[in-house]
């Protein structure tokens, strides 16, 4: 009898450069374990609840240059997290491909719709009071989205539609973003063997 299992769907991705030294594993078809250090202790906590809500397993890794500010790590910690879930999403063979969720988080509710697409593309309407969220620019934040959808190839749609509390509309965000992501890349049962477009083929022109 032949095995039918699915093939698992994990991958590993690392950046080296001047700036930064970062590795990452993910399983997309885990259970939300995380294992998470990049120095940046808000990050953790942001890449900690992407992995809870979207049950894929991340190992995150990051050594940057702190000690000049935090733009580096977060960018790049952003590009490598995607570039290895798109190296587990493969041909994208299966998936459901579209994802929405709208997550509320005390005052604040956030909007996201992603596209697996392979054609990466990031709409993001998120103001923030602050410019620090602790020791964090806020500005950051849209750094590491665009970073993510970029290397995973991802046509994402972030949107808080209301809140006051910064804290809240960044938890949000990444929240939305997991139920999302955990929606367009699950298998369709009806469809385990196809592309998910009429080219049958993701990515640049495709639809």
């Amino acid at each position: 009898m032949q095995n039918s299992s699915p093939a698992p769907r994990r991958a590993s991705a690392s950046r080296t450069t001047k700036e930064t030294q970062i590795e990452t594993t993910v399983d997309l078809d885990g259970s939300g374990v995380y294992d998470v250090a990049t120095g940046i202790g808000f990050l953790d906590h942001m890449v900690e609840q992407l992995s809870r809500h979207s049950l894929i397993d991340i190992k995150l890794r990051a050594k940057g240059d702190l000690h000049i500010d935090f733009h580096h790590t977060t960018e790049d910690c952003g590009i490598v997290l995607g570039e290895a879930v798109s190296k587990a999403l493969g041909a994208r063979t299966g998936i459901v491909r579209y994802g929405e969720a709208t997550i509320p988080m005390d005052e604040t509710l956030t909007r996201v719709a992603l596209d697996a697409s392979n054609r990466p593309y990031l709409i993001w309407k998120v103001a923030f009071s602050r410019p620090k969220l602790g020791d964090m620019d806020t500005e950051l934040f849209k750094e590491w989205f665009q970073a993510f959808a970029q290397a995973a190839g991802l046509t994402l749609h972030v949107e808080n539609l209301y809140g006051e509390n910064n804290h809240h509309i960044v938890e949000s965000c990444f929240k939305a973003l997991a139920r999302a992501l955990r929606a367009a890349i699950a298998i369709d049962p009806r469809k385990a063997d196809a592309v998910p477009s009429t080219k049958g083929v993701l990515g640049s022109g495709s639809a």
